[in-house]
């Protein structure tokens, strides 16, 4: 994974898509689920350590934006 459009393909094959609407309310949900999927051992530490790096990257870049 390198992007957040790969984190949303990872998610997709576990059947989740996400879009509410507001960019960093996608990715926090984003977040949450990747979360989940971890906490209930579907994905490997190195998947889980990948996505939340990207997605909470992504989302101090969309704050920024915000200010």
């Amino acid at each position: 994974m390198k992007t957040i459009y790969d984190v949303q393909q990872f998610l997709k094959r576990f059947g989740t898509i996400i879009y509410v609407g507001d960019r960093i309310a996608d990715l926090e949900l984003m977040e949450a689920e990747v979360r989940e999927l971890y906490s209930s051992q579907l994905i490997e530490t190195k998947d889980f350590q990948m996505a939340m790096l990207l997605l909470r990257q992504q989302i101090q870049i969309e704050k920024e934006k915000r200010r």
